[in-house]
């Protein structure tokens, strides 16, 4: 089914949109894919907050033409699934989780704004842990020194009573 002038447009208006505030871009080859299996993807990609959609090389072209991922037009060849988000790790998580179980879905290449990657270079960001468990991790490593802090000073107090209790059951016992 083709579409018409104002139907392209529409399209490459869209995906523009999208891609105006993507951190990254990801492509994989579906062919062979059954439609059951693309429904599953397109479910976790939407849990996950990924733009998925199969769409024409030449639309996305335009659409990507003048913005920091321009460089990824060379990669735009065969049939492929485009995975776009605003979080730089998540459409590359989606898309090789489901690659992993599905060796008819290959991802080809992939993107962040002015740095074209390769499959190898995807399944790398793929592996790096997600923006909330940075978050976590920079949050703990910066209460680790305010509780030991915490803790040293509770020491000194603790001790002191500890130190009172030995005098007192010494006494006791005498």
């Amino acid at each position: 089914m083709s579409l018409n002038l104002e139907e392209k447009k529409a399209v490459v208006a869209e995906v523009s949109e999208q891609v105006s505030k993507a951190q990254s871009i990801i492509l994989a080859e579906y062919r062979g894919l059954e439609v059951g299996d693309m429904t599953k993807l397109r479910a976790q990609a939407r849990n996950s907050g990924v733009y998925l959609r199969v769409l024409k090389n030449t639309l996305v072209r335009r659409a990507v033409d003048g913005t920091p991922f321009s460089d990824l037009s060379a990669q735009m060849v065969g049939p492929l699934v485009f995975g776009i988000s605003t979080d730089p790790v998540a459409a590359a998580k989606v898309l090789n989780d489901f690659a992993k179980g599905n060796d008819k879905f290959v991802i080809k290449a992939g993107a962040m704004p002015n740095q074209v990657m390769d499959a190898n270079g995807v399944k790398a960001l793929a592996s790096m842990p997600s923006r909330e468990e940075l978050l976590s991790k920079l949050l703990g490593t910066m209460q680790a020194p305010v509780a030991k802090f915490v803790r040293t000073l509770n020491e000194v107090p603790t001790s002191f009573v500890r130190g009172l209790a030995a005098v007192r059951d010494q006494k006791q016992a005498a």
